[in-house]
């Protein structure tokens, strides 16, 4: 049966077993809209993460995914959501999950470092920005750190 209800789902995912979902979503936002190389975006770290994809019925439309820094922190990274389903709340739903599953790793910070257009999401979710603007892969940045 198809889920074509639009209702949004937020799942931890096996790398290996959700490998082409995420990375055709990345692909698609980070390599085609942003032009970050693959070599990048691809950066021989997702075994080591947790990653999440998030679904509208049953497509995969956003993925996100979290390493652990050290004992306190995680760093949440490759935050992205197709084109064509921005404005949802999609990004902001995504973000929940993974800061909830941070939390239940018994880690007490989250770091991101925020695409400087979008860090007005990351304050809303109470992140605060750290340090000055730097450019990371040709784009504006901001390092954004939340306790939890």
């Amino acid at each position: 049966m198809t889920d074509n209800s639009g209702a949004i789902k937020i799942k931890a995912v096996s790398y290996q077993d959700s490998l082409t979902a995420i990375e055709y979503i990345r692909t698609k936002v980070f390599q085609e809209e942003q032009g970050v190389s693959a070599e990048l975006e691809f950066d021989g770290l997702d075994a080591e993460a947790t990653h999440f994809l998030a679904y509208v019925g049953n497509e995969a439309v956003g993925t996100a995914r979290i390493r652990a820094i050290d004992a306190k922190a995680s760093k949440i990274e490759r935050l992205a959501v197709l084109p064509e389903y921005r404005q949802r709340g999609i990004g902001t739903k995504l973000m929940h999950a993974v800061l909830s599953a941070i939390a239940l790793n018994n880690k007490s910070v989250a770091i991101v470092h925020a695409q400087a257009y979008i860090a007005s999401m990351y304050l809303q979710l109470g992140f605060a920005a750290v340090g000055s603007e730097f450019i990371e892969a040709n784009i504006p940045h901001l390092k954004m750190i939340k306790y939890l």
